[in-house]
């Protein structure tokens, strides 16, 4: 199962997300659930550093157990839409694929 963490302040803006697991929805190369949260996860990563000019701190590791911790986000508001949009996009998969992926909001 695919875990998604993000923590809030107190203002529930995103300070840094984290994403274990593998979705095990289909085998490797043909996995949608996967591939879906794979592609949100960069391009919210891509899009911070390209269109917002944040430099997020980025840790990841494809194999052991998949691991993506991303770090030092912007609390400004065009950094706070794309992961607002990240977080509502996984939170629709899950929804469809509740036994694959599992999204939680820490304080």
């Amino acid at each position: 199962m695919i875990r998604a963490h993000f923590t809030l302040d107190s203002n529930q803006r995103i300070t840094k997300f984290t994403i274990t697991g593998h979705a095990d929805a289909g085998p490797y190369g043909q996995d949608i659930v996967c591939a879906a949260v794979s592609a949100l996860a960069i391009s919210t990563v891509n899009g911070l550093e390209h269109l917002v000019q944040v430099k997020p701190a980025v840790e990841s590791d494809n194999q052991n157990g998949g691991l993506l911790k991303v770090s030092q986000l912007g609390v400004d508001h065009d950094s706070q839409l794309l992961l607002n949009t990240l977080m509502n996009g996984l939170l629709d998969v899950q929804e469809s694929y509740p036994d694959n992926i599992e999204v939680k909001m820490l304080n």
